[in-house]
């Protein structure tokens, strides 16, 4: 009598356990909606207070509540904005007429995000490198954050450029620990958004800063694939490819945008659907032009789009200067750089929101928030 066949289960799909899993594909495909990006308006209470101090503006609740109603009441920003990225306090605020700042997002097709991490520390024995806090209760905070209405998340992970190196330890953490925050943030019913942020700072050129973004991107995923994560439900905040802030060679937009496009397509898998670049330092203007270049007359595998917070919000505090009477002026030059973005995320940015201004540096040298 001829023997059974014997039946082998292999590993269980894990993705069919997620109850949110529909949801958080919908959601990170409607982040990455062509001509569309991320406002990161989630500085911390310590970060928004620099900004507040350049324009004179005292650091309290009230005030910080004040800015950020500007934000994300400004008229018709649903147009370039698909996502605004908020400290916590902020996610908890309402208007001056009791209007939650959550549903007013919502309302506009806006999708609510969440900053999730706790902040850099100094990377035992590893002298100028930095891990990210904020696992230990991260569970309990994805999910109170998903019921006051957020729908995605960003942790950002910190990597540096020593003599033309990033150390193995300082790679593996900084894989390891997104993929941990990613497969959380999923359990949870938040699309991650995996930010492995090489600094600009240091003297190396455009292919050093290409070989370590390759390097980083990849681990990433490795670690991503270990931890169970599913690609379709993320989103990759990465730096451009740039040569270091003391670099003494020539800087072009056309091959810092070559370089960058080349590092990611060799690391990032075309289930992303979006990548959301962070602006790093750049100027206003410079985030633009590069997201341009990037773009423009090539096909991706993926939206190439924006994630900027000085690089969105420089020109609008400036105009605001803290007073009621310039919340118009504020919210202004804010859809000046939102459009702007836009145009540059369809590869058809023609530089006419150019400025003297908008053109001003905003790098700082080991940048925290």
């Amino acid at each position: 009598m001829a023997q059974a066949e014997e039946k082998v289960d292999g590993p269980p799909c894990l993705s069919v356990q997620n109850k949110f899993l529909d949801e958080m594909v919908a959601t990170a495909n409607a982040i990455a909606t062509r001509g569309k990006g991320i406002l990161a308006a989630d500085e911390s209470t310590g970060t928004i207070g620099k900004r507040f101090k350049a324009i004179n503006v005292e650091n309290n609740e009230e005030n910080r509540r004040r800015y950020r109603e500007l934000l994300v009441t400004t008229d018709g920003l649903e147009k370039c904005i698909s996502g605004i990225i908020m400290y916590e306090e902020t996610l908890y605020q309402k208007t001056k007429d009791g209007k939650a700042f959550v549903e007013i997002l919502k309302q506009k097709g806006i999708v609510p995000g969440i900053k999730v991490d706790m902040g850099t520390r100094a990377l035992p024995y590893k002298p100028g490198e930095l891990y990210t806090q904020g696992l230990t209760d991260l569970d309990v905070r994805c999910a109170k954050y998903y019921e006051q209405g957020a729908r995605f998340a960003k942790w950002r992970a910190v990597c540096t450029i020593q003599n033309g190196y990033v150390s193995e330890t300082a790679v593996k953490e900084t894989a390891w620990t997104l993929a941990r925050y990613a497969g959380i943030c999923q359990a949870n019913g938040l699309v991650p958004i995996v930010e492995p942020e090489l600094l600009m700072d240091g003297p190396h050129s455009l292919r050093v800063c290409q070989y370590w973004t390759e390097k980083i991107v990849a681990a990433c995923y490795k670690a991503l694939s270990d931890q169970e994560v599913v690609l379709e439900a993320t989103l990759l905040k990465p730096n451009m490819c740039l040569p270091g802030s003391d670099y003494n060679g020539q800087r072009k937009i056309e091959d810092n945008a070559a370089a960058t496009v080349q590092a990611l397509k060799r690391s990032v898998p075309s289930a992303v659907p979006g990548i959301t670049f962070l602006s790093g330092g750049q100027s206003e203007e410079e985030a633009t032009l590069h997201l341009n270049a990037i773009n423009k007359g090539r096909s991706l595998p993926w939206s190439a789009t924006f994630s900027y917070g000085r690089a969105l919000q420089q020109s609008c505090l400036k105009a605001w200067m803290g007073k009621d009477e310039n919340i118009a002026a504020g919210q202004k030059a804010l859809m000046v750089r939102a459009q702007a973005n836009s145009d540059a995320q369809l590869g058809e940015y023609d530089g006419s929101s150019a400025s003297e201004a908008s053109k001003a540096s905003l790098y700082e040298k080991k940048y925290v928030y």
